[in-house]
């Protein structure tokens, strides 16, 4: 099997680190707790905007297709756009899936989605990569980040309506299936804008699916759940959040965004350590990301709705093509 960086399914394995709670978070919601200890088969779905979000349910449904189900994964952990992909595959089939994308009407070039839900007149994703950037740079470490990002989005929030709620839940429960827990266990990442700790939502948080789904997703402002509010689960750890793979025989993670961190390398947070460390605890880890051709879809460009029938055609065809290499790792 071709596991060199440029290949787009690279052989990887797991770590796990000690996840920070805080005394302020309703213990009933951080479903970290709860995360068996041992599995064998989980399927990690990393963030990646809209385009990110198709690519998954095309390589999802490529592989599918091709006779290897990811869907049947003892554990299934969603992050951002791989939080929606999550909900979706557990919802519907991946091949229901992919043709709601590909039959879609055509969409125009988008902008990005401003904390009151509104489009934001700048060039694609441009002031919030340069809003998050500053942060990223000056914060101290992980922890110190997560705050300011929350506290930023905050900010953000006190200056709107508060109307922007209510149309993000609407458009996150319209592109589910269903808005049930599955049985399955499924993790979705988020963290807690006031104190800037991880969270992790799972069907016993008492936390509604569409509400889990939106927070996770909320990049650029603070999702407001009960007493609470949460920005997107990328900031956990770093997109993919496989560490809560620990512990599990197999792990497959999809990344939309390759593995790359914005974040420094002495932070934890990148994608190839958490994988060492993964494989350090006796995981077998394959990664499958955006090939060459596709991989400029995710980025910048990730919200931009009319590249998410490109983005999961490229998955999909990623998906049968690697669907024989992947069998006897995932069965």
């Amino acid at each position: 099997m071709n596991t060199t960086p440029s290949s787009p399914l690279h052989s990887i394995s797991t770590t796990a680190s000690d996840l920070p709670r805080s005394d302020q978070d309703q213990p009933q919601v951080d479903a970290t707790r709860r995360i068996r200890a041992a599995g064998e088969r989980a399927l990690v779905l990393g963030g990646g905007g809209s385009a990110g979000n198709a690519w998954l349910i095309g390589v999802i449904a490529g592989l599918f297709d091709a006779g290897l189900d990811a869907t049947e994964a003892d554990l299934i952990i969603g992050t951002s756009a791989g939080s929606t992909a999550a909900a979706q595959i557990t919802s519907a089939t991946p091949t229901e899936l992919l043709g709601a994308i590909l039959s879609a009407a055509p969409q125009p070039r988008t902008a990005p989605v401003g904390s009151d839900g509104g489009r934001v007149r700048i060039g694609p994703a441009a002031s919030h990569m340069e809003r998050t950037s500053r942060i990223i740079a000056a914060a101290d470490d992980a922890a110190d980040m997560r705050r300011r990002m929350g506290a930023a989005a905050l900010e953000m929030d006190a200056a709107s309506d508060g109307s922007g709620q209510t149309r993000w839940r609407d458009t996150v429960a319209a592109r589910l299936p269903s808005q049930h827990w599955p049985e399955q266990t499924m993790l979705i990442t988020a963290v807690n804008a006031y104190t800037g700790e991880p969270v992790v939502f799972d069907r016993h948080s008492g936390v509604d699916l569409v509400d889990a789904v939106a927070a996770s997703c909320a990049s650029g402002f603070a999702y407001s759940i009960g007493g609470s509010r949460y920005i997107d689960g990328g900031y956990r750890s770093n997109a993919e959040n496989a560490d809560l793979a620990a512990g599990y025989a197999r792990v497959l993670v999809l990344s939309p965004f390759g593995g790359r961190s914005r974040t420094p390398v002495d932070w934890g947070m990148h994608l190839a350590t958490q994988v060492n460390e993964l494989r350090a605890r006796g995981s077998r880890v394959e990664t499958i990301f955006p090939d060459s051709n596709s991989e400029h879809m995710f980025g910048a460009n990730a919200m931009d709705l009319s590249l998410r029938p490109p983005a999961a055609r490229a998955g999909y065809e990623q998906g049968r093509a690697l669907a024989e290499q992947l069998t006897g790792f995932w069965r």
